[in-house]
């Protein structure tokens, strides 16, 4: 992966255990990135405002400053794409976690060629200007390691954990017909159709290419992540969007059942709703603009109370 002016992108990985470190380092440079390692959060916040990293992995358990706060002093100084790595699995958790300033939230113990996927379909969608392309990023089978002797990442690669890592679930397993269907209901009073227009619902609006959100007239300030997912729901209107479905449009990626979604992914898509209902004044019990469908995923309320 290329910077603007030729050379490699950075990557910095804050990261206290050493293994992880190398096995994060040979992840990243396999993608292309050149890396920056430190052990804690104070080094790895200055490490940030001094390399300017494209993408930066931050673990959550760490001496010093923990890595909600780290996330928390970076975010207040760079829009470097923050992957936090942890092995605390409590929805409140990836909740603060995301709401400290994370854009997307990996479980210990994790297998490279997943932290790998999540690399790329990152790079695929966070780094396009307000109607600009994305950023091309190397196909799985592209190596470009930016320290002599980085080896790709391969099938072989150790987990982090000697544990036995759990088994993903198909996507296909999780979702019905109607959620797969590329077809979208439209529904009374809402827009669509080409990216230059806005997408309405109950004084909620959004404008795709643009990438900019009102309500009631006053701008929102949304994540990349979160914008994402409201930009989906307003275009899916009426039809119910599951979990899993939700996480393959943040990777950018087919509804195909060559891709997994874990529990991980899951709770990921609701701390992000969580904060998104947040911003909007929404709530789960008696929401305004977003419907739980209970055992299902999300969907826009009707036009009307």
């Amino acid at each position: 992966m290329s910077s603007p002016t030729g050379g490699p992108q950075t990557a910095v990985i804050i990261e206290d255990d050493p293994e992880i470190r190398h096995i994060l380092a040979e992840v990243l440079e396999s993608a292309g990135f050149s890396t920056v390692s430190v052990g804690n959060g104070i080094d790895g916040v200055h490490a940030v405002l001094t390399y300017k990293p494209l993408l930066t992995t931050l673990d959550v358990n760490m001496p010093g400053i923990d890595g909600f706060e780290a996330a928390k002093r970076i975010r207040a100084q760079s829009d470097t794409y923050i992957i936090m790595l942890t092995g605390l699995t409590d929805e409140a958790d990836v909740v603060a976690g995301l709401g400290a300033g994370a854009d997307d939230y990996l479980l210990k113990p994790f297998r490279p060629r997943e932290l790998r996927a999540r690399i790329d379909a990152a790079m695929r969608r966070s780094h396009a200007g307000p109607g600009g392309p994305a950023t091309t990023v190397p196909s799985q089978d592209t190596v470009g390691p930016s320290v002599p002797g980085a080896r790709p990442v391969t099938s072989d690669l150790p987990t982090v954990s000697p544990s036995a890592p759990t088994p993903r679930v198909p996507v296909a397993s999780e979702a019905s017909g109607t959620e797969a269907a590329a077809s979208v209901d439209h529904h009374p009073g809402a827009t669509v159709g080409d990216a230059g227009e806005w997408l309405e619902h109950r004084g909620l609006r959004l404008h795709a290419e643009n990438r900019l959100v009102t309500m009631n007239g006053a701008e929102l300030d949304l994540t990349r992540t979160e914008f994402d997912l409201l930009a989906t729901l307003l275009e899916s209107k009426r039809r119910v969007r599951s979990k899993a479905d939700l996480t393959l449009v943040l990777r950018g990626e087919s509804y195909v059942t060559s891709y997994f979604v874990g529990d991980a992914d899951k709770r990921a898509v609701e701390a992000h709703m969580t904060n998104l209902r947040r911003k909007l004044g929404d709530s789960a019990a008696n929401p305004t603009y977003i419907e739980t469908v209970r055992g299902v995923g999300y969907r826009l309320t009707a036009e009307s109370a």
